[in-house]
Formats: C-alpha cells, structure tokens, sequence
C-alpha cells in the first residue's frame, strides 16, 4: 500500500458520556462548556442527573449545577487520596 493509499490516523479528542443518572453519590469529573466556548471541569460528588440539569457538589462544599447540554464529557474517578499532614 502506497502512503498515498494509506488511511490517516484520527486526530483529536475523543469525548465519552460514562455517566448519568445511576451515578448519583459517586465521585465524578464532569467536562462542560462555558459561557465562552471554552471547556472547564467539575470534580466532585454527582448529586443529581436528569435530562435538564446535572449538580455536583466540590471538595469545599459547593453546589455547582450545569445544563445538561453543556455537558461534553462525565466519568467517574477514585475516590479523593487521603491529605497528608
């Protein structure tokens, strides 16, 4: 096969949805969009999924809630490592 004939690797990102509903409690990284295209992160307990929003709850106590839209990507993670003293 000629280099010309070869198929070309996919370049890029690829974004998976492994989580929902049935994840409430656990320890999440959601990837959502903002305001101004760019993409920011959640990390911390999902409290809530449905089909308009989804609430996480981050490692200092506060509520974050996202449309569900908004969401690019959601995966669990480990729980949080134990804090050295």
């Amino acid at each position: 096969m000629s280099a010309a004939n070869k198929p070309k690797a996919q370049v890029g990102v690829q974004y998976t949805l492994a989580v929902g509903s049935d994840d409430v409690g656990a320890r999440v990284v959601i990837r959502r969009r903002l305001a101004d295209g760019l993409l920011g992160d959640l990390l911390g307990e999902l409290l809530s999924w449905d089909d308009e929003t989804v609430a996480v709850l981050d490692r200092h106590g506060v509520g974050h809630t996202v449309r569900t839209c908004d969401v690019v990507a959601a995966k669990r993670i480990p729980p949080a490592p134990e804090r050295r003293r």
